[in-house]
């Protein structure tokens, strides 16, 4: 928790008690379905959840902002953005029911009303968001292809509508790869955000629909 405080300085009192509760609720959970590695428990707060809200250093959601969470696993990045953001509506899909169902639990432990959580896969839905987000679940390009139509390209944010896509390694080959406009592709350093090792490769990538 303390990793989130330092690096998050203006939550309300709602907040801290939601981000305070989700070491215990993941710990319950990951001993029953294997949420995350069961290894990294123990490191939840810095390589889970102040990696997912590495995107609220980016961008802060409007109200009413609609954000897709794909291949959402124990619920990352979606459950720690939609504690950041309660005015912004989170779907979370995943196609593994038994997470699905812990992601459900969860939300309604911390009694989330803005999160809705799918068993689905992304190709498969119909509505439209104003941005997708996940955590590294395949290649930019796969990705892109299953998500760039459910993108509504008109926006009410500061940044327009588009993927945000959290991501470690080296990318050079992946993005070249892509198959759009290299204009609408920006890449952020994490450790920019956060002055710690665990962050000195990840980055976020953003690209605009």
């Amino acid at each position: 928790m303390n990793e989130i405080l330092k690096y998050f300085t203006k939550l309300t009192e709602n907040q801290l008690s939601q981000l305070a509760q989700l070491g215990d609720l993941y710990g319950f959970w990951n001993a029953q379905i294997n949420l995350i590695s069961r290894k990294d428990i123990a490191n939840i707060y810095k390589h889970h959840i102040l990696h997912s809200l590495a995107i609220a250093k980016i961008i802060s959601f409007a109200a009413n902002t609609k954000v897709l969470d794909v291949g959402t696993g124990g619920g990352f990045p979606g459950i720690p953005l939609a504690i950041m953001f309660p005015d912004t509506q989170f779907t979370l899909v995943d196609s593994i029911n038994k997470k699905i169902k812990a992601v459900n639990e969860i939300a309604e432990s911390l009694k989330l009303k803005n999160v809705c959580a799918m068993q689905i896969r992304a190709e498969e839905l119909k509505q439209k968001f104003d941005f997708v987000v996940s955590r590294a679940v395949t290649d930019l390009q796969t990705f892109i292809s299953w998500i760039w139509n459910r993108i509504n390209p008109n926006g009410n944010n500061a940044l327009p509508n588009g993927i945000i896509y959290l991501k470690g390694g080296d990318l050079n080959n992946e993005l070249k790869s892509v198959k759009i406009s290299k204009r609408q592709i920006v890449v952020y350093e994490i450790n920019d955000f956060f002055n710690d090792d665990f962050f000195e490769t990840k980055r976020i990538i953003y690209i605009q629909r």
